[in-house]
């Protein structure tokens, strides 16, 4: 990273009783600009990483630098960081413009200053001519815009997000998903997005980190996060997969069951025992007779773009299918796949030896 990171977590550990680390030698490096998202499930430590940014809390070990500058001991009020709280923390009793304006006063800036600052942050947000509603008129998709007003009228340079889509509801939430990355991408500034919600993070993301448990199990692109996941945990987490247990023949070459199949993958021990990935839409019906493998359908359901089939092999593994081809119940049928489809994960491997794997397959053989 060329220039000095905005956010820099160095072996950070947070607990909050000698037996429970809520976050486990944290490091991680935030580039100015860009939106990264936070993601895993409740109690995995992401809102608390939220929290440490914002100085709502201090770590228990390690440093927190802000442009190269150690704020462990930074009040949150000198921080140049505003949250969007998941209830949005308005001000009830307060129209639009005083809950926008409210930070503004207690800066004590001037009145001609608060009206023009007000009135940009609710232009930037789609929210002119709201100025004088209530609260309490609001829709949830306006209400998260003044929330977002309010975290931008004093121009930090982080704005943290704690899973501010949660209450909406679906069609509202993939609006909101739009809004809230056209919005980062004109403001320029860096957005630390909290969630739970894999597609969310898949849509806005210039990069996301995965946690479980208190630790970063993964962090990269969406793309690389869905297509190159690093062990179980992360390729159940995000996106739907078919995980099974198999064995790395040798390069290129792994055993699912009692057959073996041609894979991109490389670097692994002889016959190493090994976790699979193919996400279901790499699976493609055909005859019994010309696919790899032959699946007796268990169910199947219309998602209007596709169908979703669960099928059985004559091992047991189940194989979740989505096609647009569909396929009675009861009925076997084969199952076609690249060999690109096929993404072999090394057991209990870690981040840096996954890199370093990949880095050797060079862009001929590597072209996921």
């Amino acid at each position: 990273m060329s220039e000095t990171p905005i956010i820099r977590f160095e072996n950070v550990t947070k607990f909050y009783d000698a037996e429970t680390n809520v976050l486990d030698n944290i490091n991680l490096e935030l580039e100015r600009g860009k939106f990264y998202t936070l993601l895993g499930p409740s109690g995995c430590g992401k809102t608390t990483i939220l929290r440490l940014i914002a100085g709502f809390m201090q770590p228990s070990s390690g440093n927190i630098y802000f442009n190269g500058k150690l704020i462990n001991n930074v009040p949150a009020n000198e921080r140049q960081v505003n949250t969007v709280f998941q209830d949005y923390a308005l001000f009830p009793h307060l129209n639009v413009f005083e809950n926008v304006a409210f930070g503004l006063r207690i800066k004590k800036l001037g009145k001609k200053e608060i009206e023009q600052k007000v009135f940009e942050a609710l232009k930037f947000v789609n929210l002119t001519g709201y100025e004088n509603r209530e609260i309490a008129e609001m829709s949830g998709g306006q209400r998260q815009r003044v929330a977002i007003a309010r975290a931008i009228v004093n121009d930090p340079e982080i704005i943290l997000l704690d899973e501010p889509l949660s209450a909406l509801d679906l069609k509202l939430r993939s609006e909101m998903q739009y809004e809230l990355r056209e919005l980062q991408q004109r403001l320029g500034k860096t957005f630390i997005f909290v969630t739970h919600d894999q597609e969310e993070a898949l849509a806005m993301s210039d990069e996301i980190f995965v946690l479980n448990a208190g630790h970063i199990e993964q962090s990269g692109t969406p793309m690389d996060i869905y297509d190159e996941p690093i062990n179980r945990y992360v390729a159940d987490f995000i996106g739907e997969s078919n995980i099974v247990s198999g064995t790395m023949v040798e390069d290129f070459r792994v055993r699912i069951g009692g057959k073996i199949f041609e894979c991109v993958d490389q670097g692994l021990n002889t016959n190493e025992k090994v976790d699979i990935v193919i996400r279901p839409e790499d699976l493609e019906i055909t005859a019994v007779e010309k696919g790899k493998m032959k699946v007796k359908v268990d169910t199947q359901l219309f998602r209007g773009v596709h169908y979703e089939l669960s099928t059985y092999d004559d091992e047991g593994n189940e194989w979740l299918v989505h096609s647009t081809k569909k396929a009675d119940v009861g009925e076997f049928i084969g199952l076609d796949f690249d060999p690109e489809a096929i993404h072999v994960m090394r057991l209990n491997e870690t981040e840096e030896e996954f890199d370093k794997r990949l880095e050797s397959y060079g862009e001929d053989q590597y072209a996921n």
